[in-house]
C-alpha cells in the first residue's frame, strides 16, 4: 500500500513524554523502522483527556482546535498514539468540522480566542489519526509484515483498545467499535496469535481512578483476569493511559481484588517493533512494573 514515504504531524500527548515514556520512544523508533516520517508539534497542549468540558465545553473546542490548526499549518494529517488523545481531538475536530456549516457563528468564537492569542485559525482542512488506524489504512498490514525480521509465533496477545478510542467519536471509519479487529489484525501480522476476551473493547477503569478507586482496580483486575483465562501472554494497549492502569498500577490492583496477577502490557508500537528488529532496550520495555520478561523469553531474547 506504500508508494510514498508518509509523514505526520506528531502529537506525543502528556503521558508518553512522562509516566510513559517508552511509548514515546517506541513510537520513535516504529516510525524510524517504516520509515514514517514525524514532525512533532512540540507547540501543542494536552488534549485534556476528556474533562476540561466538565467546565466548559467551549474550552475543549479550543484547546484542541489549536492543537489541529498546528497540523494544518503543516499541511499533515495530525497523528496520535493515544486512545484518549484520539477521541477526544478527533471528537472536537468533527465538532468543529460541523460547526463549519451549522454554527458557523460557534466556530467564529473558537477561531477568535486562537487569533486573539496569536494562534491561526482552525480551518477544518485536516483529519486525525491513531497510530493504529494509519497503519491499518495508509501503511497497510502486508506492507508491514513485509518489514518483519523476527516473526512473534508462538506469543499470545490479547488487545485492550481503550474506549475512547472506539467510541468516542461519532463516526468510526476504520473498524467496528463493538466488535473491532484492527489490534487483532496487527498481532497476525506480526506472526503473534490474537486471544479474545470480552474486556477488550471495554472502559479500562482510568477516567474513575481519582474518586473511586477501587470500583477502577475492580474493573481492571477483571479484565486481567479475562485475558489470562484465555491463555494470554501479554495485554497489548494503543493508549498510554490505559497502560498506566492496566501495568503501572497491576500490583494494586491485585491486592485489591486478592488475586496474583503478573500479566504484562505491551504498548502497540512496542509490539510490532519488537517484530521489525528494534531492540527491547530502544523500547523501553525495562520501564514496565510488571515485567515483560516472559514475553522476551518466548520469543527469545
Amino acid at each position: 500500500m506504500v508508494s510514498q514515504t508518509l509523514k505526520y504531524a506528531y502529537f506525543p500527548g502528556c503521558v508518553a513524554q512522562g509516566a510513559c515514556r517508552e511509548l514515546h520512544l517506541s513510537t520513535q523508533a516504529l516510525a524510524q523502522a517504516l520509515d514514517i516520517q514525524l514532525i512533532e508539534l512540540k507547540k501543542a497542549a494536552c488534549c485534556g483527556s476528556g474533562t476540561f468540558k466538565e467546565d466548559s465545553q467551549l474550552l475543549e473546542d479550543t484547546v484542541n482546535a489549536r492543537n489541529i490548526a498546528l497540523a494544518e499549518e503543516l499541511n499533515l494529517p495530525l497523528l496520535t498514539h493515544c486512545s484518549t488523545c484520539q477521541g477526544v481531538i478527533g471528537h472536537v475536530d468533527e465538532r468543529l468540522k460541523e460547526s463549519q456549516t451549522e454554527n458557523p457563528a460557534y466556530l467564529e468564537q473558537v477561531n477568535g480566542l486562537l487569533t486573539k492569542e496569536g494562534c491561526s485559525p482552525y480551518r477544518g482542512s485536516t483529519e486525525v489519526k491513531h497510530l493504529l488506524y494509519a497503519l491499518v489504512t495508509d501503511y497497510g498490514w502486508e506492507a508491514v509484515t513485509e518489514r518483519v525480521t523476527r516473526k512473534l509465533t508462538g506469543l499470545k496477545c490479547a488487545a485492550f483498545y481503550g474506549c475512547y478510542l472506539l467510541r468516542a467519536q461519532k463516526s468510526m471509519p476504520y473498524d467496528d467499535p463493538y466488535n473491532p479487529e484492527a489490534m487483532e489484525n496487527a498481532f497476525r501480522s506480526v506472526g503473534a496469535t490474537p486471544i479474545y476476551y470480552r474486556g477488550r473493547t471495554q472502559c479500562c477503569g482510568w477516567p474513575l481512578a481519582s474518586y473511586a478507586t477501587t470500583q477502577s482496580f475492580q474493573m481492571a483486575g477483571k479484565h486481567i483476569q479475562e485475558a489470562i483465562a484465555n491463555g494470554a501472554d501479554c495485554l497489548v494497549t494503543p493508549c498510554p493511559l490505559c497502560h498506566l492502569n492496566l501495568d503501572s498500577r497491576q500490583p494494586e490492583v491485585a491486592k485489591v481484588i486478592g488475586e496474583p496477577l503478573g500479566l504484562p502490557v505491551l504498548h502497540l508500537p512496542q509490539l510490532i517493533a519488537l517484530a521489525l528488529g528494534v531492540s527491547p532496550t530502544e523500547l523501553g520495555l525495562e520501564r514496565h512494573i510488571v515485567s515483560t520478561k516472559p514475553v522476551l523469553e518466548k520469543l527469545g531474547f
